[in-house]
Formats: C-alpha cells, sequence, structure tokens
C-alpha cells in the first residue's frame, strides 16, 4: 500500500496553522478593546475662523504665516475675557498610522484627542502643536512623522504659547505638556530638550510611550540621552499610561534613579485596560479617565480662575 508521507505532512502542518489560527482569533476575541465600550465625548472638529467659546479653530503662531505650519486651538466652553485658564499642550502621534484593530494617528494637530477627553471642553484651553518640517529650499511645514527640525518644531512651541498666553489668557504657570505615542516620547524629548525650554511645564501627561524606554530612529533616543533630559524634570508631576502595562517604563526610571529620588507622587503609572494603541480612551467614561482628570485637577488647580 502506497502512503503519501509527504501529503500527511503537508496536511499534519496545515491542521497545526489551522490551529494556531484559531487560537490567535480567539485570543483577539477575548482582548479588551475601546470598540466595546461606547463613547460619551466627540472630539470638536477644528475648522476655520476665529477662536470662541466651546469652538476649536485652525490657528498659526504669529510670524510663521507664510509658511504651511498650522496648529489648532480650542477654548473652553466657559471661557471669558479677562479669566485665566491652564492651558493643555499636545503633541500628536506619529502618522499616517493604521492598524488591525481600527487605530488609527495621522500626524496632524487635528488628529489629537487627549485635551478634549481631559477637560471634556471646559476649564482649560486646548492648544494642539505640530513638529516642523525644514525642507531643503527653507520652506517649513508639519511634519507627520517624528520631530522634523527639532529647532523650529521648539521655536513654533514658544511662539504658539506665548500667542495663547497674551491674548486668551493662557496661564504661563499652568501649561501642561501632554502627548500620545510620538507625542508622549515628545513630552521628554521635546519638552525636555534643553534649559530654555525645560521650565515652561507646570506637568507632563504621557499616553503610550516614554522617552528613553527604547531605541527609536532619530539621533538622542538612546536612554542615556533621554536620563539627561529627563534630569530637567526637577520632580514635576508626570502621568505614565500605557496599554495594558506600564512596567517597562517603571523598570526604566527604577533603573535610572529616578523613582528614588522623585517627590512622593511624582509620577503616576496608569494601565489602561484596552489593547488599542490609541488616546481614544479619554473619550470614555472609565475609571481611568476619571483618574486622570483628579490627575490634572490636583495638577493646576481651580481651572478657570
Amino acid at each position: 500500500m502506497h502512503v503519501d508521507r509527504a501529503g500527511a505532512a503537508r496536511a499534519g502542518v496545515g491542521a497545526v496553522v489551522a490551529l494556531v489560527l484559531l487560537v490567535a482569533q480567539a485570543a483577539a476575541a477575548d482582548e479588551p478593546s475601546l470598540s466595546d465600550v461606547a463613547s460619551d465625548l466627540v472630539v470638536p472638529q477644528a475648522v476655520a475662523g476665529e477662536p470662541a467659546p466651546g469652538r476649536r479653530v485652525f490657528s498659526v503662531a504669529p510670524g510663521w504665516e507664510a509658511t504651511a505650519v498650522r496648529h489648532t486651538l480650542a477654548l473652553p466652553r466657559d471661557w471669558r475675557p479677562g479669566r485665566r485658564f491652564p492651558v493643555l499642550v499636545e503633541y500628536p502621534g506619529n502618522g499616517p498610522y493604521r492598524n488591525a484593530r481600527g487605530d488609527v494617528s495621522d500626524g496632524t494637530p487635528e488628529g489629537c484627542l487627549l485635551g478634549h477627553g481631559l477637560s471634556g471642553g471646559e476649564g482649560a484651553i486646548w492648544l494642539c502643536l505640530p513638529c516642523v518640517a525644514l525642507g531643503a529650499d527653507g520652506t517649513r511645514s508639519v511634519s507627520l512623522s517624528w520631530w522634523g527640525d527639532v529647532q523650529q518644531t521648539l521655536s513654533y512651541c514658544r511662539a504658539a504659547i506665548d500667542d495663547v498666553c497674551e491674548r486668551f489668557g493662557g496661564d504661563r504657570d499652568r501649561l501642561v505638556l501632554c502627548g500620545f505615542s510620538r507625542g508622549a516620547i515628545g513630552c521628554g524629548y521635546l519638552g525636555l530638550h534643553d534649559d530654555a525650554i525645560a521650565p515652561l511645564w507646570r506637568a507632563f501627561f504621557c499616553h503610550s510611550h516614554f522617552d528613553g524606554v527604547r531605541l527609536w530612529p532619530y539621533p538622542g533616543s538612546e536612554g542615556s540621552a533621554a536620563r539627561e533630559r529627563l534630569r530637567r524634570l526637577g520632580g514635576r508631576p508626570v502621568w505614565i499610561s500605557h496599554e495594558l502595562d506600564v512596567e517597562p517604563t517603571r523598570r526604566y526610571l527604577n533603573d535610572a534613579g529616578l523613582l528614588a529620588t522623585a517627590p512622593p507622587g511624582a509620577f503616576t503609572f496608569v494601565p489602561i485596560p484596552f489593547v488599542n494603541h490609541s488616546a481614544a480612551w479619554v473619550l470614555r467614561d472609565i475609571p481611568e479617565r476619571a483618574r486622570a482628570r483628579e490627575w490634572l485637577r490636583a495638577v493646576v488647580g481651580p481651572q478657570g480662575e
């Protein structure tokens, strides 16, 4: 009797592959997903026009009008002239990004989410900033991936913050730097980049990644360079969250000696119980968002003074 051993082997391999796929599909089905929780907030679309309470608009920092660089500005619904408001300054993740779960990041300021979820549209100004690409011919535009020209990016940041504080009551003593993914890394890489910009911030809100935890494809991403930047932190509050697991960042900061020397409560570690690489958890009424809002209130004090 002829036995087709090759065919049997192929069948066996096929059965194993099918089993692996079934297990993977079952595991994926069991993964906690943001799609299982309804949003209770809708991020306002950025539109052309003048800033107004409850409105999110495209804007350009003074001195940058002749460039293709822009940011978005949202005044809270309770904004009034003469009052001082904390400012949530946010950097977006890299783009264009989309994964199999439908998580999306387009790399633009208008794609940011964190500030709206943290404030709910009240009590704080929300300023979403670009990274600035510098062309060989000197043209400047929005960089969708990584930092563009770092000095141009930092220059735009300072100009936009000055404008918001001078014209719209942004409180220079209550600037909170926020970011998702690339933006979370940027809290350290940009926000603590040098001794000129580091003192600006009251606190830092970092979701999904952290400066120095792993190597990335740009100079200065290594842990030793990041630790030098973190030297400028000075004990200020830092929120650190990540999908499912914050332990790699905790270990990094512990190994760097920062947890032992920081003031009590300076670092807040919060795992987000969803597998999604996304900032959209802040658009859902979940305990982690409530905790994030409590953290913000503790950091900036009464809002809209």
